[in-house]
């Protein structure tokens, strides 16, 4: 991985850095990575998680379909009158 440091302002590429890592998972991984999991273990939290994506999934296409919309987290506008 690879940052162009410019203006040799080091926080700005440190953040640019950070920032390509969480988008990439590294952090995670390293958690996960921290202590050993057992393969029973894994295999139930990759099962919980793919159960979590499709809940997610099902729940974004139903509001898509219903008409609502929300922005980023903030609450639906009411309807203008």
């Amino acid at each position: 991985m690879q940052v162009l440091v410019r203006d040799n302002n080091v926080d700005q590429a440190l953040r640019a850095l950070k920032k390509k890592m969480q988008r990439e998972g590294i952090f995670r991984e390293m958690k996960m990575r921290d202590y050993y999991e057992k393969p029973s273990q894994k295999r139930a939290r990759e099962k919980a998680e793919a159960v979590r994506r499709v809940r997610k999934l099902a729940r974004k296409r139903a509001q898509r379909e219903a008409g609502i919309v929300t922005g980023g987290g903030r609450p639906a506008a009411a309807p203008a009158r």
